[in-house]
């Protein structure tokens, strides 16, 4: 999870350690449609994957990222 939370603070501009399973748009106001496509961008550079524009319109919160990413083989480490 470290890599992904480094890319969440990275480009939302938040502290590592705010970063929980449901930080989300609605609450971080810097995760605007902007800052989400900046995030889908960094993802699937980072983990090597593609993500469908149904997920990315599905995408709540981070558990769901996670949960996108898990189903693409990504081992993320808690």
């Amino acid at each position: 999870m470290k890599r992904l939370k480094a890319i969440l603070s990275k480009v939302l501009g938040i502290e590592e350690d705010a970063i929980t399973n449901e930080t989300s748009p609605s609450n971080v106001e810097s995760w605007d449609s902007f800052n989400g496509l900046m995030l889908v961008s960094e993802l699937e550079k980072e983990f090597n994957v593609r993500f469908t524009m149904e997920e990315i319109t599905a995408v709540k919160n981070v558990r769901d990222i996670k949960e996108s990413l898990r189903r693409r083989g990504v081992k993320l480490h808690e």
